[in-house]
């Protein structure tokens, strides 16, 4: 699909007028600023700093980056994993590489970046390297599990062809459906999981059928502008997230970053941007860039002074926070599968589906680590559980999976709650099917001409992938530098009302 069918389909999916303010005529900075710094970006991650590295690259250094951890890399989250002696760095969050690059063609951003700092990352083999399992044991699936895959790839590729037939959006369940493809079985569905769910970390029912296939095609289909359908794990020992901070210190000073420094409320007008902390510290600026994730906004986890517009508002809540949740495991020895994937087929959909091993050449052998990764509503389930009861669940599944197996209990045992953390609420966004190109429009729309909102969900093309977020921080920092150049600017306009095409008629 290209990029002129999204254009087609920012006029067919909704019907609404632009609006720019009045008052949007450039307003001309003053000769030395009266605030703290020009820039303020708030939060540290790959959109942050990129935003960043975009300004330093137009001469503008008179920024600060404010972030709540102690380190930069936002949800690019390692910790070290493991019982004393047998420890290894893995990743919370963020940990693949999603298309690297085909020949000559365009490269991923964050595969760029990678090879420039020297990261270590071995290729995920989705396909080919993959036992299957149900609740009576192992089982051979494959060929149902092949199904799932062209099945799949047949849903992008009719959802993709919707765009220039300016056809409604609809759910992938719907999309599904509509292809022929309705899997009953426990087999069948564990197979759609995982090349669904696990991929987006929500439902078909959860997820557009149209941009879901555009995110899919954008970056995994070279015919359609994608890098390539190869993917990359990290298993840098230093952390994923050391090739955002080698960037960063290529062009950051320590006195641009303020790091273990969260915000509370942010005030904005015409003339400039006030942000408090939760330690009472103010400060000013002309511009602030936020790279809050989609999770945050919702949920008010920072206050807006004036309260954040009705149009801005609908459309952060039309889009969707999701969760991705990975519950590691370490035992004394392996005695799983020697395959670097295994897909287990239970009665529920969605339960503890889709597993991984560390402990194989090319990662991390003689570690015995092995993953299991749920999402969405199913994450935040198991969120609400405490620790012991999820590991005895997750052991359940082991013992299903392997009969006439002792399974021990692990040595080491972790997992994330990324929506109750606050300083995320989730994973990465997803786009429902009632969400359109204008709400899009929205929620990337400046207030004020002072408030640009940047990150992963405010890339129509490449929403809830790390390389959105690269590619957002970088137009958003130019954008931000052209309007500090220019003596001021009207920022990225919204619309007013988003109308249906066809209104209902009652």
């Amino acid at each position: 699909m290209h990029l002129s069918y999204l254009r087609v389909l920012s006029l067919t999916c909704a019907l609404a007028f632009y609006v720019v303010p009045a008052h949007a005529i450039p307003a001309q900075l003053n000769e030395k600023s009266q605030n703290d710094v020009q820039v303020l970006i708030l939060g540290g991650g790959v959109a942050g700093v990129i935003a960043a590295r975009s300004l330093h690259e137009k001469g503008i250094d008179n920024f600060k980056i404010v972030e709540a951890r102690d380190e930069l890399g936002g949800r690019m989250n390692a910790f070290k994993f493991g019982a004393p002696g047998k420890q290894v760095t893995l990743e919370l969050g963020a940990n693949w590489i999603q298309g690297t690059q085909t020949g000559d063609g365009p490269a991923n951003p964050i595969f760029e970046l990678a090879k420039k700092h020297n990261l270590s990352a071995q290729v995920s083999d989705y396909y080919d390297s993959m036992t299957t399992y149900d609740y009576t044991g192992a089982v051979d699936y494959i060929d149902t599990f092949n199904k799932a895959i062209d099945a799949y790839t047949n849903l992008t590729i009719i959802g993709g062809g919707r765009v220039p037939n300016a056809l409604v959006d609809t759910t992938s369940r719907t999309g599904y459906s509509l292809v022929g493809v309705k899997p009953k079985t426990a087999q069948e569905l564990a197979s759609e999981y995982y090349m669904f769910d696990w991929e987006y970390a929500q439902t078909p029912e959860q997820t557009s059928w149209i941009a879901s296939s555009w995110a899919n095609n954008f970056t995994y289909d070279p015919d359609q502008g994608g890098f390539s359908d190869g993917n990359l794990l990290s298993i840098d020992q230093r952390g994923f997230a050391h090739l955002i901070k080698a960037e960063a210190d290529e062009f950051l000073k320590p006195e641009q970053v303020l790091l273990n420094t969260t915000v509370k409320s942010i005030a904005y007008s015409a003339h400039g941007v006030s942000v408090t902390l939760v330690n009472g510290t103010k400060i000013s600026a002309d511009y602030a860039i936020t790279t809050f994730s989609l999770g945050v906004l919702q949920n008010d986890d920072i206050t807006f002074d004036p309260s954040l517009p009705e149009w801005k508002q609908e459309a952060i809540q039309s889009m969707t926070m999701a969760t991705y949740t990975k519950i590691f495991l370490q035992f004394p020895e392996n005695f799983w599968f020697d395959t670097q994937f295994a897909l287990y087929a239970d009665r529920e959909r969605g339960r503890y589906p889709v597993w991984q091993s560390l402990d194989i050449k090319g990662f991390f052998p003689g570690s015995g680590i092995v993953f299991v990764t749920v999402t969405g509503d199913y994450s935040q389930r198991i969120e609400a559980l405490p620790d012991s009861q999820v590991q005895d669940e997750v052991l359940g599944v082991l013992r299903s999976m392997y009969p006439n197996v002792t399974i021990p209990d692990p040595i080491a045992f972790h997992f994330p709650r990324w929506f109750e953390d606050p300083l995320y609420r989730g994973s990465y966004s997803n786009w429902p099917s009632s969400f359109v190109s204008d709400h899009h429009e929205n929620l990337r729309a400046t207030l004020q001409e002072r408030m640009w909102f940047t990150g992963e969900a405010m890339s129509q093309k490449y929403f809830g992938f790390l390389h959105g977020a690269y590619f957002e921080g970088q137009a958003t920092g130019n954008n931000v530098a052209d309007c500090i150049h220019k003596g001021g600017c009207t920022g990225l306009p919204h619309v007013g009302q988003v109308h249906n095409d066809s209104p209902y008629v009652l």
